[in-house]
């Protein structure tokens, strides 16, 4: 029988990345399982960092394009503080999805819903929906009233 051949830390770390992009928080989370020499494994991220292979910034960007069509500013802001992106690059990041949240919650909303609530508890219950996705009251107001206009 083969012995299974045991990866180094710069071959997981790369697979990884290949996979996808990741934070610098969330490979050290990944490869620290892997070893128990921290330092080494510090020095293998800056590596990585000083190469351009690994970047936050990188990844806050991709995160928040892919979710943008599904989830509203609040809610994607906490999933990148969850993978330990610094509040500046979130704050940079979501500046952008800021001039589309109105748009970008009412398709969210228009893809859940048929039509405007008719009453106060169908009401309640879109915009709880909005809410569970992230966006922010004002926004939700905004595009509630919106469509109630529009009848």
């Amino acid at each position: 029988m083969h012995q299974p051949v045991e990866k180094s830390l710069r071959a997981r770390a790369l697979d990884a990345l290949a996979r996808r992009e990741h934070t610098r928080t969330e490979l050290f989370r990944k490869l620290s399982a892997h070893t128990e020499d921290l330092d080494a494994l510090n020095q293998l991220l800056d590596d990585l960092q000083t190469r351009g292979w690994l970047s936050d910034a990188r990844y806050a960007e991709q995160r928040a394009h892919a979710r943008q069509s599904r989830y509203g500013s609040r809610k994607i802001g906490h999933e990148l503080r969850e993978q330990g992106v610094s509040e500046t690059l979130i704050a940079a990041t979501l500046a952008g999805l800021k001039t589309t949240e109105v748009e970008r919650a009412r398709e969210v909303w228009q893809k859940k819903f048929v039509a405007p609530a008719a009453t106060p508890k169908e009401r309640n219950q879109q915009m709880r929906f909005l809410q569970s996705r992230g966006f922010d009251l004002d926004v939700i107001y905004r595009v509630i009233n919106q469509t109630e206009d529009d009848c």
